[in-house]
């Protein structure tokens, strides 16, 4: 790993952070303790995308520190993969009340600390977690229909993003069936980062 790289994108992640932390519109900023904006390698591979900070991640400041976290770290120690491994955020960056869904407004409000955060990244997969996640980025699509999937999505200044869509593990922690199937899922990640590494063409634009 090039330390000069990920020393760089740590100071401007932080940077990010220090400076939507105090710009940021998003209502749930009122009622949560404070942000969760992310954690993990600058200059990671992968990124994965939750929806909102839950309990434990609200008043840790840390994404996924909870019964589903301890799942995700199963996963990933599952395809030799660790937390310093990856980076981790979410949708959104404040708790919602009673961990509820977040709102489309509150998606919308939180939408450029998140795009600057892979802007600055720069991941060669980034995995969504959960069917907010996924539809941030692609409206259209039913997770019971896309997960285990790679899709492809245009951002500005002609940059491609490859996308691998997953169930939250939160809804698959009590769930044998789903979760099951998110295990396999799971699975599949370091082929199609060999698909991307060698300019393979892992993924649709649908």
């Amino acid at each position: 790993m090039n330390e000069t790289v990920r020393g760089i994108k740590s100071k401007l992640l932080f940077d990010l952070n220090e400076r939507m932390a105090l710009s940021c519109i998003c209502p749930l900023k009122e009622t949560a303790n404070r942000a969760v904006p992310g954690d993990g390698n600058a200059d990671a591979e992968i990124m994965l995308i939750g929806e909102a900070p839950g309990k434990s991640e609200d008043l840790q400041g840390v994404p996924f520190v909870g019964a589903a976290g301890k799942f995700l770290d199963e996963m990933l120690t599952s395809i030799s993969l660790k937390r310093d491994d990856i980076f981790i955020t979410n949708i959104v960056k404040y708790r919602p009340p009673d961990n509820r869904d977040p709102l489309p407004k509150e998606i919308l409000d939180c939408e450029e600390w998140l795009h600057e955060q892979i802007g600055i990244i720069n991941p060669l997969l980034i995995i969504t977690l959960g069917r907010h996640s996924m539809n941030h980025f692609f409206p259209d699509k039913l997770i019971s229909e896309a997960h285990g999937k790679a899709y492809r999505r245009e951002f500005p200044a002609g940059r491609s993003q490859t996308f691998y869509t997953l169930y939250h593990p939160a809804a698959a922690l009590y769930n044998g069936g789903m979760r099951e199937t998110l295990k396999q899922d799971f699975l599949r990640i370091p082929k199609v980062l060999d698909v991307i590494q060698s300019g393979g063409q892992e993924g649709d634009n649908s």
